[in-house]
C-alpha cells in the first residue's frame, strides 16, 4: 500500500513522508512492532519455563527461534481463520517447531498475559527510546534561548495587557520549567511500567499448578523483558500505570502547545517580537505572496487539539468490569498515536524554535508605549514603604490623570505635590529606577540562569 492511500494523517502526512521519524518510531508503534513484542514475551515464558525445568533448554531455544521468523502477514492471516489473534500467534509458532516444543509455546498463559505485557514494554520502550530523547532536545534549545536572551528586556503580558518589566529569556525559562517537569514525570512513568503473568483472572490459576511460587515464577519472565509486576493484576494489568504514562506525555503536549500559541501571539504583525525562520522558496499564503504565517507554531497546536482530549479515553479505559471486560479492545489501541503526535510536534517545535528570530527593536518599542505606566507598581511600593497610608489608590488615580492629560506617569508623578514628601525619602537608586523602569525586572536574568542551571541537573543534559 502507498503511504498516500492510507486513512490517518499521521501516516501520510506527519510520519510516512519524514524518514527521520519513521526510523524512530518505526521500532515500536506500528502494528508490526505490537506483534514483535507479543513474540518476545511468549519467548520469555518458555525461557523461564525451561529455568523451571518443566522444558528442556532446547525447547526454550527452539521458541525462541521460532517467534523471531513470525510475521504480522502471518498472524492476521492465521487470525482471519480461527477469529482470535493471541490464538493465531501462538499457532503461528507452533507451526515452527518441533512436536516436543509445541505443548510449551503459551504454556499456562492467557491472552492478556502477553498482550498487557507486550504493551507496556513497547510503550515504556517507545517513550525512553524514542520520544524522552525528542523532548530533551527541546529542552536543550529552550535552555540555551533563555540563557541568550536572560537580559533582553521585554514587557510582561498579563491578560494580553503590558504588566511589568521582563526579560525574553525568563519568558522562556517557563517553559524550561515547566516541560522539564513533564519529562521527569514521563520518564518516571515509562519506568514504572508494569506487566503480568497471573492468569486469566490475575489468580495465578493456571502457573499454579505446576510451579510451587507463581508470583515468583511471573517476576522471572517480565525481568527477562525488563519489566516489574503489578502488585495486583485481573486478566489485564492496573490501567493506572499506562494512564500515567500517557498523562504526562499528553501534558508535556500541553506546555509545548502553549510555547508554540505564545510564539505565535509575539509574531502578529502589530507585536513583532518574534519572527519563525522562512526558507527562501517558502509560500506563505495561495493569494497573498507577503504572508509569511507561523504555520510550525500552529501545526503543533492544531496536532495538540486532536490528541489532548484522547485523554478522556484512556481515563474511560480505567473501567474494566469484573476481572476484565473487552470495552478497552479497540480504544486502548490508538495509545501508541499519542506518542507518535507528540514526537511529531516536538520535533516541528524544535526545529522552530531553533531557528527563532527575535527582533530586538520590536521588543524595546512595544516596551517604550507603557513606559510611563508600568512605573505604577514599584512607585505605589515606594510610596508605601515611605509612609503613604494609600499609596495605591492614590497611584491608581495619577495613572488616570496622566492618561487624561496625555503625560507620562513620571510627569504627573514627580510633580504632584502630595508625593513630595515620600518622594524625598526615597534614595537616588530608587527614584532612578521611577524614572528608567525598564531596570525594573526584579531577579528575572538570574532566575533564568537558576531554572537552566535545575533542569539541566535534573535531566542531566
Amino acid at each position: 500500500m502507498d503511504t498516500f492511500d492510507s486513512i490517518s494523517p499521521l501516516d501520510y502526512r506527519y510520519y510516512g513522508n519524514d524518514k527521520e521519524v519513521f526510523e524512530k518510531l518505526q521500532p515500536y508503534l506500528p502494528e508490526t512492532a505490537a506483534i514483535k513484542y507479543q513474540l518476545m514475551v511468549e519467548a520469555a515464558l518458555v525461557k523461564t519455563l525451561a529455568e523451571k525445568k518443566i522444558c528442556s533448554r532446547k525447547v526454550a531455544d527452539e521458541v525462541e527461534k521460532a517467534a523471531k521468523t513470525v510475521t504480522a502477514a502471518e498472524v492476521y492471516e492465521e487470525e482471519k481463520r480461527i477469529k482470535h489473534n493471541i490464538r493465531a500467534l501462538v499457532n503461528c509458532i507452533r507451526n515452527k517447531v518441533s512436536n516436543e516444543a509445541k505443548p510449551y509455546v503459551h504454556f499456562t498463559a492467557t491472552s492478556n498475559d502477553i498482550i498487557s505485557t507486550a504493551e507496556s514494554l513497547r510503550l515504556k520502550d517507545a517513550a525512553i527510546n524514542a520520544l524522552l530523547p525528542q523532548l530533551l532536545q527541546l529542552e536543550k534549545t529552550l535552555i540555551k534561548i533563555a540563557r541568550r536572551e536572560k537580559n533582553t528586556l521585554q514587557i510582561g503580558r498579563t491578560h494580553g495587557q503590558h504588566a511589568e518589566p521582563i526579560t525574553f529569556g525568563f519568558t522562556i525559562a517557563s517553559y524550561v520549567s515547566r516541560l522539564g517537569g513533564r519529562i521527569a514525570a514521563a520518564a518516571a512513568a515509562a519506568n514504572n511500567m508494569r506487566g503480568k503473568f497471573a492468569g486469566a483472572v490475575g489468580a495465578y490459576n493456571a502457573s499454579s499448578l505446576l510451579v510451587k511460587d507463581a508470583e515468583e515464577f511471573e517476576a522471572s519472565v517480565l525481568k527477562k523483558l525488563g519489566l516489574k509486576p503489578a502488585t495486583h493484576s485481573t486478566q489485564i494489568v492496573e490501567p493506572e500505570f499506562a494512564a500515567d504514562l500517557m498523562h504526562a506525555v499528553v501534558s508535556a503536549f500541553g506546555v509545548m502547545a502553549n510555547v508554540a500559541d505564545d510564539m505565535r501571539h509575539l509574531q502578529r504583525t502589530e507585536v513583532g517580537e518574534v519572527a519563525e525562520q522562512f526558507g527562501a522558496e517558502q509560500v506563505g499564503s495561495s493569494t497573498m505572496p507577503h504572508k509569511r504565517n507561523p504555520i510550525n507554531f500552529e501545526n503543533v497546536k492544531s496536532l495538540w487539539k486532536e490528541f489532548m482530549p484522547r485523554m478522556m479515553t484512556v481515563y474511560a479505559d480505567q473501567v474494566s468490569e469484573h476481572q476484565r471486560d473487552l470495552t478497552n479492545s479497540a480504544s486502548s489501541r490508538f495509545l501508541p498515536e499519542i506518542i507518535a503526535a507528540t514526537f511529531i510536534a516536538a520535533k516541528r517545535l524544535n526545529s522552530a524554535m531553533e531557528k527563532l528570530i527575535v527582533v530586538k527593536e520590536n521588543i524595546r518599542k512595544n516596551f517604550e508605549m507603557g513606559k510611563g505606566i508600568i512605573a505604577a507598581e514599584p512607585a505605589y511600593i515606594l510610596l508605601a514603604a515611605a509612609g503613604h497610608p494609600d499609596s495605591h489608590e492614590y497611584v491608581r488615580k495619577l495613572t488616570l490623570l496622566s492618561q487624561q492629560l496625555q503625560k507620562t506617569f513620571q510627569e504627573v508623578l514627580f510633580n504632584d505635590a502630595v508625593a513630595q514628601p515620600y518622594l524625598k525619602k526615597l534614595t537616588k537608586e530608587q527614584l532612578k529606577l521611577l524614572q528608567s523602569p525598564e531596570k525594573y525586572t526584579g531577579i528575572a536574568a538570574e532566575k533564568t540562569e537558576k531554572v537552566c542551571r535545575h533542569w539541566e541537573k535534573v535531566l542531566k543534559l
